[in-house]
């Protein structure tokens, strides 16, 4: 890889000085291509891709007695029991 990529850019250097307008014009153009390329690929993915199903969560039903039981106290609390008025 590294040879070719060497060879490439001395290949590439030789086209702009040799052949200048032209060479610099096709690299412009593929440039323009790729990009636009890509954009356009993007969009027909956006397009045709279905939109994801709605997430439903679920949440367990809990009465009063499971809460308390499940949260315990924090530090330098205490629970105080409920009195009825």
């Amino acid at each position: 890889m590294l040879v070719g990529s060497v060879f490439g850019i001395i290949l590439y250097g030789w086209l702009v000085y040799s052949f200048p307008i032209i060479v610099l014009q096709a690299t412009a153009f593929v440039a323009a291509a790729g990009v636009l390329g890509i954009l356009a690929w993007i969009g027909w993915t956006m397009a045709t891709t279905p939109p994801p199903e709605p997430i439903e969560f679920e949440t367990p039903a809990t009465t009063g007695s499971e809460e308390a039981a499940e949260k315990p106290a924090a530090e330098g609390e205490t629970t105080k029991p409920k009195t009825q008025s």
